[in-house]
């Protein structure tokens, strides 16, 4: 294994990010698919134009991690699309590199809050998310503007300021 590299999404590795995020979510049992995704086909419009932003992780050219970050109002913004294929996770670090990345890019920023859901039966992101800083919350204390997927049952908030 080559060593990873982050950097921000380009169209030609479009195929990589959906075949990563869908096999995880198969991997996990979540019960959703591509069409369930549409931003999948669409990260440009969806992440980047919109003021948010979207990192992969590479391995020998291969997506091997992903993280998306949402532009919400009042200086916030939600964290999507966090995947780290299985070879890539734990001591190979890449949800490290990718939170990283992006908590770079909203400090640069100057955002305020940092929100994302994902569902039960992912308990080693829960932990990951918990050691970085993320408190468990009600879905209720999630910003009008957050976008709730119809799976997640687990939310988080972390103070940037």
């Amino acid at each position: 294994m080559s060593e990873v590299t982050i950097k921000p999404f380009e169209k030609r590795y479009e195929s990589g990010v959906i075949g990563l995020i869908t096999s995880i979510q198969k991997e996990f049992g979540i019960n959703i698919t591509l069409e369930d995704q549409p931003d999948l086909l669409r990260i440009e419009e969806e992440y980047i134009e919109t003021g948010g932003n979207f990192w992969i992780a590479l391995s020998d050219d291969q997506v091997v991690g992903t993280i998306a970050l949402v532009k919400l109002a009042n200086g916030n913004g939600a964290i999507k699309k966090m995947f780290a294929a299985p070879a890539f996770r734990g001591e190979k670090q890449v949800g490290k590199k990718l939170l990283e990345t992006l908590l770079a890019y909203c400090t640069a920023r100057q955002d305020k809050n940092l929100y994302l859901g994902t569902v039960n039966t992912f308990i080693a992101a829960q932990k990951f998310y918990k050691k970085h800083g993320f408190v468990e919350c009600s879905v209720t204390d999630m910003p009008e503007d957050y976008h709730v997927m119809a799976v997640d049952n687990v939310f988080f908030k972390k103070s940037l300021a």
